[in-house]
């Protein structure tokens, strides 16, 4: 169930670079139905379906090169459901094996499902901006679910005294305010995506020339904007996402204070090597992130660079799960990651 749970996790990141893959091509509505292509379960090729395609969708024209990252998108995604269903089976069966979690994965099934939902609600509202965000989220969602299944069961704790465990707390406790700053930062970044606001500074320290430029934060982050135009391309005003961006990069700066203390804190308070190791390889992420962040706005969204910033995000966000899980199971402290667990501690320490 590990290795299949693994599996799963690195499905999960393809998943999800796909998912920006597609909103940066403007492919997000390459296919104007769901679950399938102008009824087809793939993208018309021939010229009889091409044209029973446009006879059943008038208005949206077959264009091939916004249809294909779509369905591949939609192909591992489904693929992902069905390894997380064969998951969430398992654990059914092996309910009474306290060694395999049951809560976790029945909860990565409800939502994957929802998932699925949102990704039909993508492409029947018109990529909505609220819709799209909430997708987004969700695929990040169930990557982390699926990473925290996979360390659950993998069962390597950290050995340390109960001195050394005291002495962690507090890092743990600020390591957990640091992820909380990190979801805020990615939720940011899924309304600066879904409102096509990456573009609206494309100058450094400055955004159009200035250090605070006219902003209009009420129609920025109004989120009750009226279902039915066709968002492709957003419907923002300069101002409103102006202050989307602007917002976004003061989110960055946050989270480089936050996660950088954290660590820091950490670092000074343990001599262990692996929890050494995990905090540089935290702070590496977060000096990477930052990078592409910035490449982003001097080369005004490359789409390379631009996936790389959402693999960034994502890895920036595991790795955080990863130190915060090692350090909570060595410590064996009741906390969010552990009380969440639908298995129990063994006595030698292992996480069931």
């Amino acid at each position: 169930m590990a290795r299949w749970a693994l599996l799963a996790t690195l499905l999960a990141v393809v998943v999800v670079m796909l998912g920006a893959w597609t909103r940066l091509v403007d492919a997000g509505l390459g296919c104007p139905d769901w679950p399938g292509c102008y009824g087809f379960l793939t993208v018309p090729q021939s010229a009889d379906s091409i044209a029973l395609a446009e006879s059943r969708f008038p208005h949206a024209p077959v264009d091939a090169a916004k249809g294909w990252p779509e369905m591949i998108h939609r192909y591992f995604a489904g693929a992902l459901g069905l390894v997380i269903l064969g998951l969430a089976v398992f654990a059914v069966r092996r309910r009474s094996d306290a060694q395999i979690p049951l809560k976790l994965p029945l909860f990565l099934l409800a939502m994957v499902i929802l998932q699925a939902a949102f990704g039909m609600w993508t492409v029947t509202l018109k990529l909505w901006p609220q819709v799209v965000s909430a997708h987004l989220l969700g695929g990040f969602t169930t990557l982390t679910l699926l990473f925290l299944l996979t360390l659950r069961l993998w069962k390597s704790p950290v050995i340390l005294s109960p001195g050394q465990s005291e002495q962690l707390k507090g890092p743990q406790r600020l390591l957990v305010a640091a992820l909380v700053a990190v979801v805020i930062q990615i939720a940011l970044g899924a309304w600066v995506a879904s409102n096509y606001a990456a573009v609206a500074c494309t100058d450094l320290p400055t955004c159009q020339g200035q250090w605070w430029p006219d902003m209009d934060f009420e129609h920025g982050f109004n989120f009750f904007q009226h279902v039915g135009p066709n968002y492709l391309g957003g419907q923002l005003n300069n101002d409103g996402r102006v202050a989307i961006h602007v917002s976004h990069r003061i989110g960055a700066l946050a989270v480089l204070v936050v996660v950088g203390a954290a660590l820091v804190f950490l670092w000074r308070r343990t001599r262990h090597r692996e929890l050494r190791q995990g905090a540089a390889l935290v702070g590496l992420l977060l000096g990477l992130q930052l990078m592409l962040g910035l490449t982003n706005i001097w080369l005004q969204l490359p789409v390379a660079v631009a996936v790389a910033h959402n693999a960034g995000g994502a890895a920036l966000l595991l790795s955080l799960v990863y130190l915060i899980h090692r350090l909570q199971t060595a410590s064996m402290a009741p906390t969010f990651f552990s009380t969440a667990s639908a298995g129990t501690y063994t006595r030698s320490g292992n996480i069931a």
